[in-house]
This record gives C-alpha cells, sequence and structure tokens, in this order.
C-alpha cells in the first residue's frame, strides 16, 4: 500500500471521503487515513501548539468510551530500538499464553500492521469497522485529529473489544506529546536516545531525552537501557521530579553480552541480566546485531517488572517466546538471489548498527546499498556511517513522500565526504534492477535509509514474487 502523506488525494482531483458513513470498504477507509494530516510524512512540520497536543486523542477516546482505560500496557520511547524492544517484549508474553496488542509505527506495506493482535494484524473488516466508528465520533470535534490519532484511537478501541491481557504501545515521534501518551502503563520503558527528529524534539541530547521522558507517570516504574551520560542525567531527574522509580540496564540492573557461534545458531550474542528478583542467564538474542543485546535485556527486564502486575512467566516459555521473535523491515533478507537485504535505519545510529551487524551475520564479497532518507535527517551523518559499508551506493527516494530527500543531493553530498562509487536512479525499481545487474552470486544489495522506501520495497518484491508464479 503506498500511501500519500498529507499531499490529500483531493489535490490530486481524485474522489474524497467526505463522511464517516462512507466509510464501508477497506480502501475506502484508508482513503480516508489518507485525506487527514499525516506528520510522518509531512515535508513541513508547523509547531507543537499547532499540531502536538493531546487535547485532541483524548476528546476522541472520551467519545469512544476512553478504551486505553479498559486495557494494561507497556509504553515504548526511544531513538533507535523500539521496534526490537517491542517485539520481543511481546513474544515473550504471547510465549507465556497471553493475548497481546502491539502498536507500532510505521508501517511497511499495510496500514493494519500497526495493529496487531498475538502478532498477525487485524482484519480488513475489523479495521474498517473500527475505523467508520472512530471517524463518526471525530466527526462531532471541533478540531480535526491527525493520520496517527486515528489509528492510536482505532488501536486502543480495538484492543479493548478484544480484551487483550497487555499491549505494547510504541510511541510515533518524541514522546511528551506523542498521542500514544494518554496511557497509564504497567511499565514505562526507554530504548537508546539518539538525534532524531531534531526539528521538534530538540537539537541536543539532553534536550530529546526531556521529551522521551515525557512518558514517565508518578509511580508506574521505568526502565531505560544504557545510555550517554548527559542522557542518563536528564532521565534520572525527570523520574524525581514526579516520583518514578527508574532503574538502569547496566547501572541499575546487572548485564553482561558475548558473541559466538554455534551450529545451530550460527553468529550469536549471549546475555546474562540480573535485576535482584529475577535471573536471565547465558540467554541468546533473538535478533542480529551487537545492538540487539542490550535491547533484548530491556525487553527482559521489562518482563521482570510485569510480575508485579500479576502476570506469570514460565522459563521454558518465555524463552520460546523470546527465540520466536520476528522484526520485518530490520536485517530481512527478503530475496534469496540475487540477496537483497531489507532494513530501515533511518538515523546515524541505526545506519552505524546496521553496518556492523551485517558484517558480523551476513557474509558477502561486495555490497551495494541502495539507499534514500528524509530531507530531515542528520544526512552528513547518516552518509559517512553508509561510507563505513557500502561498495557502491545507488541514491534513490521513495515515492509518494514528500519528505524523501533528493536523491541527486545525496549524491553529491556522499561524492564530497568519500571516495566511493554512486550514482542515482530515479525510482527504487531502477535502483534494485541497475543493483541486480552488477553483483555477483556472493555479493549482497541492501536496501536502507527509510522505512519508506523498505515498505516500497517489500512490496515490489511481493509482486515481483507474484508474478514469476503466474
Amino acid at each position: 500500500m503506498n500511501m500519500s502523506s498529507t499531499l490529500s488525494t483531493r489535490r490530486r482531483g481524485r474522489s474524497t471521503i467526505k463522511s464517516a458513513a462512507e466509510i464501508t470498504t477497506f480502501p475506502n477507509a484508508v482513503k480516508y487515513l489518507l485525506e487527514r494530516t499525516d506528520v510522518e510524512r509531512m515535508r513541513v512540520i508547523r509547531t507543537d501548539h499547532e499540531l502536538f497536543k493531546l487535547d485532541r486523542v483524548r476528546a476522541l477516546l472520551d467519545l469512544l468510551g476512553n478504551p486505553h482505560q479498559q486495557i494494561k500496557t507497556v509504553h515504548v520511547a526511544g531513538s533507535l530500538g523500539k521496534g526490537s524492544t517491542v517485539a520481543m517484549i511481546a513474544s515473550m508474553m504471547q510465549g507465556c499464553g497471553y493475548a497481546v496488542g502491539q502498536y507500532t509505527s510505521p508501517h511497511l506495506v499495510d496500514v493494519r500492521e500497526r495493529v496487531s493482535i498475538n502478532g498477525q494484524p487485524i482484519t480488513k473488516t475489523e479495521f474498517t469497522e473500527a475505523m467508520r466508528q472512530v471517524a463518526t465520533e471525530a466527526e462531532k470535534l471541533s478540531d480535526e485529529p491527525t493520520f496517527f490519532e486515528l489509528v492510536t484511537a482505532l488501536a486502543f478501541k480495538q484492543f479493548a473489544e478484544q480484551a487483550v491481557d497487555i499491549a505494547i504501545i510504541e510511541t510515533g515521534l518524541g514522546g511528551r506529546l506523542d498521542a500514544t501518551n494518554v496511557i497509564k502503563p504497567e511499565v514505562s520503558v526507554i530504548t537508546l536516545i539518539d538525534y532524531d527528529h531534531m526539528h521538534i524534539l530538540g537539537r541536543t541530547l539532553p534536550e530529546i531525552a526531556r521529551e522521551k521522558a515525557g512518558i514517565f507517570k508518578s509511580e508506574v516504574p521505568a526502565l531505560s537501557t544504557e545510555q550517554p551520560e548527559e542522557v542518563e542525567e536528564v532521565l534520572r531527574q525527570e523520574a524525581a521530579k514526579i516520583n518514578t522509580p527508574f532503574r538502569m540496564i547496566n547501572k541499575d540492573i546487572e548485564f553482561s553480552s558475548r558473541f559466538g557461534a554455534a551450529d545451530s545458531l550460527g553468529p550469536h550474542t549471549r546475555i546474562c541480566v540480573s535485576s535482584g528478583t529475577s535471573q536471565f542467564m547465558h540467554l541468546p538474542v533473538p535478533l542480529p546485531g551487537e545492538h540487539q543485546a542490550l535491547n533484548c535485556a530491556l525487553a527482559l527486564a521489562t518482563i521482570d517488572a510485569l510480575k508485579n502486575s500479576g502476570f506469570e512467566f514460565p522459563e521454558v516459555a518465555l524463552y520460546e517466546g523470546l527465540a520466536a521473535t520476528k522484526t520485518p523491515g530490520r536485517m530481512e533478507i527478503a530475496w534469496k538471489q540475487p540477496r537483497i537485504l531489507l532494513d530501515g535505519a533511518h538515523n546515524p545510529g541505526a545506519l552505524g548498527a546496521l553496518m556492523r551487524c551485517v558484517g558480523a551475520y551476513t557474509p558477502y564479497d561486495s555490497m551495494i546499498c541502495v539507499f534514500g532518507c528524509c530531507e530531515d535527517k542528520d544526512i552528513p551523518a547518516m552518509l559517512d556511517k553508509l561510507a563505513l559499508g557500502a561498495d557502491k551506493i545507488i541514491f534513490t527516494r521513495a515515492k509518494n513522500t514528500p519528505r524523501a530527500a533528493d536523491p541527486d543531493e545525496l549524491q553529491k553530498a556522499f561524492a564530497e565526504r568519500s571516495g566511493k562509487m554512486s550514482q542515482v536512479a530515479r525510482t527504487l525499481s531502477d535502483a534494485l534492477n541497475i543493483a541486480s545487474r552488477a553483483i555477483g552470486r556472493d555479493d549482497l544489495i541492501c536496501v536502507t535509509g527509510s522505512f519508506f522506501l523498505v515498505g516500497e520495497a517489500k512490496k515490489f518484491l511481493a509482486d515481483l514474487e507474484r508474478k514469476r508464479k503466474k
């Protein structure tokens, strides 16, 4: 599914969905959403006061009967590792027999990916009916909710109606003013904080950390991965202000990791985590990359904290659940010959981790990166990370994404920083065709820089596979 952003379908002369009553099919439900303000794809984002406020989503949820107050939740914020941490927490809980809701963003191909129960997106019928009901209530508001606010309300409504045992909720952007920050969770979780969305969250790590810490609630335990010193200081200060019990991996919670290889698992990392109330010893991290060790430790610490909310975790079921963790669009081999790897690394920290991860876990002779990112990112730092691993880069852009950086400008900036080969392709399909003609059997194509680009690649390759089977 290719989303259009806030350049609404109206502007392209297409028919619009003018009322909730018209949401009778899944395509109409999607079209209704596409005609709402979509911050994720906006090229220019207005100020906090105009766009980022919790009043709209609170009013909408109130009209829906406050479904977010009817479910237990875990709230996850951060710059790097949110999706992986959410996936590991959810997989462990599902392995222990709990009904688990997951709310994540962005989606790769289908908007329903954002709202899943026990690892499965809700059905098109469920999404359509829920969207119609949410839209009906939204029409009563004087201030129209955004795309993300509507889907957030839909997720809470669906999780409450399906009576999930717990929902793992990922923030969309920031924390303090994020639409998900209406919940009082069982545990608040902060993954690694890095420079991202600086035009909204702040130009320094302490400023960004303060926004992320906005998810803390009084007397609700908060957990964080190991952070840079200036970030740790802010998180501890913000927690103390509102009486939030706060613990950090490798500071308040013992942690160690070891990289190795085994016939059954191949290259992998094992970790030990000791919280004082639980010990998790020599567990294999289910996701590749040294950065996933701390994410896994944070997920295990979250599981430990949830024991205080009445959850029980049989050891074997918990470990089997952890081992079953899946993260589409992250270190995903989506095509076997030529090998095409997809990873939505979209900031310097994530891209650096990807380059290290590919080198350790995916042997190759040469790697061509198909790269496109959003123009509001720290592009110079991303290009430096890209140069560390790629032998050649093909710059392109995700279609229907106004925020996408101009590939010509990307190539120009890259040429000023690196002597490695690069070229421009106007479309992703052109980029993949160029790359596939330029590599050998033991080489690798890596599509990265943006979840929008990765989502487009997944759809392109899925369509190609269907055509091959006809």
